[in-house]
């Protein structure tokens, strides 16, 4: 029976890679000189610091244009409001990953809904969508695609 997986994934390396990017760009512009402004990061959680409020929402506008470049949807980001006092400001930013129970079952009813003869289940961090034919299967993709759900979604594992 084919089946395949929905899952919502980030590559680790990729976000290194793109924060790396976004500190070297935020230390060679001109706006950003003697300023103490940087990234940190931290399994899933990115920190920003910076002087002003000014200087961090282009810190997130810079962080935002990396990760896209990077192949990182930015809808799995998820931004605190910033922290500002006398002396500096701080935002922090989780990057969500995995299906969890609420979005599971979203994706569910909306498969459900459709009425293509299809079933769905919620395993761990992901939904695993199984039917009798490949037809099926690529129509609930085409309809996951069109479906405006707050995370990214790809979809992995598909066998026959």
């Amino acid at each position: 029976m084919p089946s395949f997986d929905i899952v919502s994934e980030l590559q680790q390396n990729e976000v290194v890679n793109a924060v790396d990017q976004a500190t070297r760009e935020v230390a060679t512009r001109f706006d950003f000189k003697g300023s103490n402004a940087k990234f940190e990061l931290t399994d899933k959680i990115i920190t920003l610091n910076a002087p002003s409020e000014f200087q961090l929402q282009q810190m997130l506008d810079i962080l935002k244009l990396r990760l896209s470049k990077r192949g990182i949807d930015i809808q799995c980001m998820k931004a605190d409001e910033p922290i500002i006092n006398l002396a500096n400001a701080r935002q922090v930013i989780t990057l969500r990953e995995g299906i969890d129970s609420e979005l599971g079952k979203k994706v569910q009813r909306i498969i459900k809904d459709s009425k293509i003869k299809v079933q769905a289940a919620l395993q761990d961090k992901q939904v695993r969508v199984t039917g009798k034919s490949r037809d099926d299967l690529q129509n609930v993709i085409a309809l996951i695609r069109k479906a405006n759900l707050d995370m990214p979604l790809q979809f992995t594992n598909f066998r026959d």
